[in-house]
């Protein structure tokens, strides 16, 4: 998917995914790429601030497209809508090299004991 990481902190995770190579036929950037880069972001991160001894597991992800990337690369910019014990929200906004949204993606990831 190309995707890379550009900033990671407690407030937000930041990475970039190139189109190309990633797109549908008709050359714009596949949905499922968005899903892949915003679960991506928000899992990490949900794990990244995951209390001692649990592990994040994605429970829901949904997205809704506004608009189309063609060429160059997105970047998604994901923050934390809710930071709790047991459960987490992100929400990952994906632009293009415009800054038009492209997608925006929400992610719910649950916190359960981490087992081997």
């Amino acid at each position: 998917m190309g995707i890379e990481m550009i900033e990671f902190t407690r407030e937000r995770a930041v990475a970039t995914m190139p189109v190309e190579g990633n797109t549908q036929p008709i050359m714009l950037l596949h949905g499922g790429a968005y899903v892949v880069l915003g679960e991506t972001l928000g899992s990490m991160h949900a794990n990244y601030v995951a209390p001692e001894g649990f592990v994040a597991v994605g429970v829901d992800i949904n997205a809704t497209h506004t608009s189309s990337a063609t060429s160059g690369s997105v970047v998604g910019v994901c923050t934390p809508v809710h930071l709790g014990r047991s459960m987490t929200v992100h929400e990952i906004v994906v632009s293009d090299e415009q800054g038009r949204r492209c997608s925006t993606v929400r992610i719910t990831n649950y916190y359960r004991p981490w087992q081997r």
